[in-house]
């Protein structure tokens, strides 16, 4: 059913044809700078998709500090592909849209997903907007929660949105808020989880339908178990030869599935206690409806105090009402935008160097 022998493969982008052979050709022909750049970019990477090596290049998100490169194999790749492309039934030339950045693994897993299954990639140039100019009637699409917010935002845009077949959102966590805006879509809508090491997601959670949930479920071949400090490990020999041992906190439920509290570099403890920042942040964004992001600053008495850093003013009172004494942020920062990496997700250690 799919095809994994890269000297076979060829891909479509919007309806046409491309063997390694032309890709090449258009490469050394200039004829990829009659589209936008996002198209060169996408070109640049078939052209090492299809180079002989059996390994790429790939970098990390950079949430927690600089991007950083890896070296994948291609054939893992292509595993985690089949994985995806079974678990959402997509067929041969099935639409799908292309709107990630390439530099990163959630957009480069799009193009290799077209290559294995035969789907028609639809490439649009990564912007907070991607159903802007488009009118195409997509089978799948993967987006950011920032891109699924905005979209929202235009009655047009959030038209679009509601008919893809299936929506995979990444790149972050999916606040409260924008979770209900998506409860009533007609068409599946899954958060993933993952991360670049496991090219792409290695579980996923309906967000929407009978079978939503708060809870990840691991994909087949996919082993869990959790560490002595809590934070979740990862057995996926299909799509990497090495046990990940994750900076990310998490409790897993007897059936298997498994929640995600944060990451053991946003734990801040002030006054001798514990606070996950994501989960102090997943508690705020039902009654904060403004951008905003938890962080911390040294403090001589409480060791750490919570810093609560806002785009807009707020009700501080509400705060007091809502949250135990100790998880109250003792102070309140307002920015012009919170800082981002390329993929989405709030940077944290831009997010610090704001406050120091």
């Amino acid at each position: 059913m799919y095809q994994t022998d890269r000297t076979k493969q060829f891909v479509f982008i919007e309806g046409l044809r491309f063997s390694a052979t032309e890709v090449s050709s258009v490469l050394k022909n200039g004829s990829e700078k009659k589209g936008s750049d996002f198209h060169l970019e996408l070109f640049r990477f078939l052209n090492d998709w299809f180079d002989p090596s059996e390994e790429m290049i790939v970098h990390s998100s950079g949430s927690t500090g600089k991007p950083k490169p890896m070296v994948v194999k291609k054939k893992f790749m292509m595993q985690s592909a089949c994985i995806t492309c079974d678990f959402f039934g997509l067929k041969p030339n099935d639409r799908i849209l292309l709107c990630m950045s390439l530099n990163f693994i959630a957009g480069k897993m799009m193009v290799v997903r077209a290559l294995v299954a035969g789907l028609d990639l639809y490439p649009m140039e990564p912007s907070g907007n991607p159903l802007k100019d488009t009118d195409v009637l997509f089978r799948f699409a993967s987006m950011v929660p920032l891109q699924i917010f905005n979209s929202l935002q235009n009655s047009v845009e959030a038209e679009r949105l509601r008919k893809i077949g299936v929506l995979l959102i990444g790149g972050g966590v999916i606040d409260a808020a924008l979770e209900n805006a998506l409860k009533d879509f007609p068409n599946a809508v899954y958060a993933s989880y993952g991360m670049a090491e496991t090219l792409s997601h290695i579980a996923l959670r309906r967000v929407n339908g009978l079978d939503a949930s708060l809870n990840f479920t691991p994909l087949p071949s996919v082993n869990l178990s959790i560490s002595e400090d809590d934070a979740l490990i990862i057995d996926a020999p299909l799509v990497c030869e090495k046990r990940i041992f994750t900076n990310d906190v998490a409790e897993i439920n007897p059936d298997g599935s498994f929640r995600i509290l944060g990451r053991k570099d946003n734990v801040i403890v002030t006054g001798g206690l514990k606070v996950q920042a994501e989960t102090l942040e997943a508690t705020l964004s039902t009654f904060i409806h403004v951008p905003f992001a938890i962080s911390s600053l040294p403090d001589a008495k409480f060791g750490e105090i919570i810093v609560l850093v806002v785009e807009q003013p707020i009700d501080e009172s509400g705060l007091i009402d809502m949250l135990p004494s100790f998880q109250v942020p003792k102070k309140i920062l307002i920015v012009k935008s919170i800082p981002r990496t390329e993929s989405g997700k709030i940077d944290r250690a831009a997010l610090k160097a704001i406050l120091l």
